[in-house]
């Protein structure tokens, strides 16, 4: 046999197929996923990951396929903490079946909505409901436990650190191509060291690490539910809250999500937790752990066009740098940061992007 006429290795969606359809788990045979029931997997939009979505029906149910590459993306994590999760009551996909050697997961079906398509247009009390939702589940997610067969990594201050320099790497210098002084990168630097004291003198509990608007489903009951949690560590007790808050998708008024951080510490404060924290010192933590993590996201955003060729995310920088600048007046360790965004960097962004979106 010639080599052009032998069959070409089947692809990771044909694989995946022939995975979910073969009868080895009484759970696919109940769901009726067989050869002799012809699966048509519904692509389904990614995420900021190589991980790829599909949706599969049979008869009036639907579950959802995914496609995680082992080389790049963290599947035993996935699934180790949906356990863990679902013992606090939080409502993520139960996983039907899982493949953790070539990265296959069959998960039940959240639904369509997101929160951002929600919150698109929506009314007070809308606004409310959800938030009021997604900040109720927010205390149970943080009374987690790790599994003992994952135990979860911890948001050192290499890891802080290592997040913060994605924006002058990959957004200053890559995406815009503003050379940094060697002044300027010392201005960076110490403005990272603040803001790595600030996360690791918080206590220290379970982080979803990406709760916000992209990752939370309109679900009836138990609203939200909760995805792409797979990256979860421990880490600083106000990061996803002001993941959800200060979010990179949507923005709102300063005196609301204020006003939601405080009531976060109060219900905090009745569970007998934080309390000798006050308010002030409360929002002093929430702001700067917003810096970082708006740091950290602004990189990223630019990474995944220049490296990942996903351009999606550029028109998202300035209001994620945005946050950085409002908050970075507020405090005179942060001062010469925000100074600099605005002197050297938000100036050129609607040119810079608007070429490239």
């Amino acid at each position: 046999m010639s080599e052009t006429s032998k069959t070409a290795p089947a692809s990771r969606l044909e694989q995946l197929i022939d995975w979910v359809t073969t009868p080895l788990k009484q759970q696919q045979m109940a769901l009726g996923l067989t050869p002799q029931c012809p699966v048509q997997p519904v692509p389904l939009t990614g995420d900021a990951g190589f991980r790829r979505y599909f949706r599969v029906t049979n008869a009036d149910a639907s579950w959802i396929l995914v496609d995680a590459p082992p080389e790049t993306e963290n599947t035993l994590g996935f699934t180790e903490i949906a356990a863990a999760l679902a013992v606090q009551h939080v409502h993520v996909p139960h996983i039907i079946a899982v493949d953790l050697q070539r990265g296959f997961m069959l998960l039940t079906d959240l639904g369509e909505e997101l929160y951002s398509t929600a919150l698109t247009g929506a009314d007070s009390s809308t606004v409310s409901l959800l938030y009021g939702d997604a900040i109720a589940a927010l205390h149970r997610i943080q009374k987690t436990q790790a599994t003992p067969a994952y135990p979860l990594p911890t948001f050192d201050r290499a890891t802080l650190i290592q997040e913060m320099n994605l924006l002058p790497d990959w957004l200053i210098e890559k995406q815009l191509g503003i050379s940094l002084s060697a002044q300027a990168r010392q201005m960076f630097s110490d403005a990272f060291d603040q803001l790595a004291n600030n996360a690791l003198a918080q206590p220290q509990i379970f982080v979803h690490r990406d709760y916000h608007c992209r990752n939370l489903m309109v679900c009836t009951p138990n609203n939200p539910g909760i995805i792409d949690f797979q990256d979860a560590l421990i880490g600083p007790l106000t990061y996803d809250l002001v993941s959800l808050l200060k979010d990179c998708y949507i923005k709102w008024p300063d005196q609301w999500i204020e006003q939601q951080a405080l009531s976060f510490l109060v219900e905090q404060q009745k569970r007998g937790n934080l309390q000798h924290c006050t308010a002030k010192q409360f929002l002093i933590w929430f702001d700067l752990m917003g810096i970082q993590r708006h740091l950290k996201a602004a990189g990223i955003f630019a990474r995944l066009n220049q490296r990942d060729q996903k351009p999606g995310y550029l028109n998202d920088i300035p209001r994620t740098l945005s946050y950085i600048t409002e908050a970075a007046v507020r405090y005179p360790a942060m001062s010469h940061l925000g100074a600099w965004l605005e002197q050297h960097v938000m100036p050129v962004l609607p040119d810079k992007l608007s070429r490239l979106t």
